[in-house]
């Protein structure tokens, strides 16, 4: 009992760890893991034993038998089908060949490149080395994802490695189980009848599984035939019977069959898609600490002085500085991507759980059976896990801003609510170059917004997960337009430091626009509209227009007709670059203007007859915000 509660505290400490220092949780997980397994049993605790015995050894230990590795098996289903519940076919409209390329010319760099410095360095039989390659294909994305929020890129070079680490994970297993079969079989000429009906069972079963249960799971729920405090656990028992199902059918094809569940699930229109997103989230958080510590409490310290040596050194130098940058070069020839991305993407290659799942799996699977070499695998595999994560952790950040794929002025806005209005304007704003996205708590406005072709997100304004989401790493300003003046300063106060380093504005309150001495500092547009003027003029005008500035007193004159018509809001500035500049906290006196710049606004068009003529002196342009 101790053992087990022991497992858990660690583990939730070790991600608060990670989170408070902004690193990925896997880090202090296997350092843990290592603590209380081979190092404890060798130098703490005193008679050889460890302090947590994953396997039981006759008089010790909390999982008889082979258990210990179908719980990994089924755990990892949950962490994939989570990772397949975040992935959105509209990421990747520009880089999706790339991320083709990653996960098949990428993998077979790597499968052949690994397995001839494996078997070179440590002279590894070519059987053992090719299942070491096989192994270290993946790229997790429990490492990926925490690296990838606390770094503003550009969205196509986010989107490459989180999708790539995503997909990469069933391929990976999938390379693995075909090498291990070959293992198990002794290779000769049975192995390629036998691997071409492996693969082509693991590739039908795991794709057809997983697309006809997330429709049929998709259906239930949009029916209501689950009741609503069921649902999270009965998409739990979903993922866990489809994956069983179809490994049953076709042995690991169930990897593949829970992450293409939770891709078709995840680019469904399911309005309970966020619900379960959150509830799968908190369950691989919880599975993720209990696995890595876990499977690094396994090894045992001989397995370990195995790769203490030089060896070490040399097979991880040649796969993360040699093999990873040639194959995301090759993958990434004639793509948009330029130089400096192509770099960092191979920079950044850590592997996850995966790997190490698998590679206990299967490693602890042959050295049972007296198989040559076996003992190296769990090893050299942890290995590679635990210095690309370490590395890519500490030098991710700094190898972004050498590289010059880090951001410096994070442009993207965050409009607090999805209404009619907000998504008229943030669909300008996308069409004038902005990167923007609209959240929401009211999932048939999100939908909405996506049917525009809008980045939407169905999420609670009052959520911490929020600030994990890697859409809004470039984001800079950060806009309220809700109709709870509550809702849009407690944004500005929670989320302003995260998102609006740029500039953060609200809509002001029915009070704040009848006092006008004291006009809110975040006050947007001119202050002289609220919620409901806003909302009145989208249904009455729903259009944005633009109206050449040729000056000040030009300028002057707009301001003072749409205040007077009503059903006229000015929104925005556009200089003569096509440069958008927010109306916001600027005296009116102070405004100065240049010839061509544009007043954007929003409602009926303006009547020409009713403006002046006069141009006088231009002068220097507003601050851009």
């Amino acid at each position: 009992m101790l053992e087990l509660a022991g497992i858990i505290i660690l583990g939730i400490l070790a991600q608060w760890f990670a989170w408070k220092f902004k690193i990925p949780a896997i880090l202090p997980l296997i350092l843990i893991g290592l603590l209380v397994g081979p190092i404890a049993a060798e130098y703490l605790s005193g008679d050889g034993t460890k302090w947590i015995e994953p396997i039981w050894n006759g008089k010790e230990g909390l999982f008889p038998g082979e258990s210990l590795f179908y719980f990994v098996s089924l755990a990892i289903s949950v962490i994939l089908f989570e990772g397949g519940l975040t992935l959105r076919f509209k990421e990747i409209k520009n880089v999706g060949p790339v991320i083709t390329k990653l996960i098949t010319v990428g993998s077979i760099v790597t499968f052949f490149g690994a397995a001839v410095a494996a078997h070179f360095i440590f002279y590894l039989t070519w059987e053992m080395s090719f299942l070491f390659s096989a192994l270290i294909i993946v790229t997790g994305p429990t490492v990926i994802s925490p690296i990838l929020r606390n770094i503003p890129l550009k969205p196509d070079v986010s989107a490459v490695l989180k999708w790539e680490g995503i997909l990469i994970d069933p391929i990976g297993a999938l390379v693995a189980v075909l090498v291990f079969e070959f293992i198990s079989v002794e290779g000769g000429g049975e192995f390629t009848k036998t691997a071409m009906i492996e693969f082509g069972k693991i590739v039908l079963f795991g794709t057809t599984f997983g697309f006809t249960f997330a429709h049929g799971l998709n259906f239930a729920i949009n029916k209501r035939l689950i009741p609503h405090y069921l649902l999270n656990v009965f998409a739990l028992a979903s993922v866990l019977g489809v994956f069983v199902l179809s490994d049953n059918f076709a042995h690991e094809s169930g990897l593949l069959a829970v992450v293409v569940m939770g891709m078709v699930l995840g680019n469904s229109n399911s309005p309970y898609l966020k619900e379960l997103l959150y509830f799968k989230e908190s369950l691989s958080v919880l599975l993720i600490s209990i696995l890595f510590i876990l499977l690094a409490a396994n090894i045992n310290m001989e397995d370990l002085m195995l790769i203490y040596n030089w060896n070490t050194a040399v097979l991880f130098a040649v796969v993360v500085f040699v093999l990873r940058p040639v194959g995301v070069l090759l993958s990434t020839i004639n793509s948009p991507l330029k130089l400096n991305e192509k770099l960092f993407i191979s920079w950044v290659g850590p592997r996850g759980i995966v790997a190490a799942g698998i590679a206990s799996l299967f490693g602890l699977k042959l050295a049972k059976e007296g198989v040559e070499g076996a003992e190296y695998i769990t090893p050299l595999v942890f290995m590679i896990v635990l210095g690309t994560v370490l590395l890519n952790a500490t030098t991710a950040r700094f190898f972004a801003i050498v590289s010059g794929v880090f951001l410096k002025k994070s442009n993207g806005i965050l409009i607090v609510g999805a209404s009619k209005a907000s998504r008229l304007i943030g669909n300008y704003l996308e069409q004038n170059g902005r990167h923007v996205v609209l959240i929401d708590s009211n999932q048939t406005n999100v939908a909405k917004a996506n049917e525009m072709g809008l980045e939407a997100i169905n999420s609670n304004i009052y959520s911490d997960s929020l600030g994990d989401n890697i859409e809004l790493s470039d984001v800079g300003y950060l806009i309220a337009l809700t109709g709870n003046s509550e809702i849009n300063k407690f944004a500005i106060n929670k989320f302003g430091k995260e998102f609006g380093e740029n500039g953060t504005f609200r809509l002001i309150t029915s009070d704040e626009l009848n006092d006008p001495n004291h006009k809110p500092k975040q006050g947007i547009f001119i202050q002289t509209d609220d919620f409901i003027s806003l909302t009145e003029t989208t249904r009455k005008y729903p259009a944005i227009h633009e109206i050449d500035i040729d000056n000040k007193e030009h300028y002057e004159s707009l301001i003072e007709l749409s205040e007077k018509e009503k059903d006229i809001i000015p929104l925005l500035l556009k200089d003569e670059e096509g440069e958008l500049h927010i109306i916001a906290n600027i005296d009116k006196e102070q405004e100065e203007f240049t010839e061509g710049w544009k007043l954007v606004y929003l409602g009926k068009a303006f009547d020409i007859e009713k403006l002046p003529k006069e141009k006088p002196e231009n002068k220097e342009a507003p601050k851009q915000v």
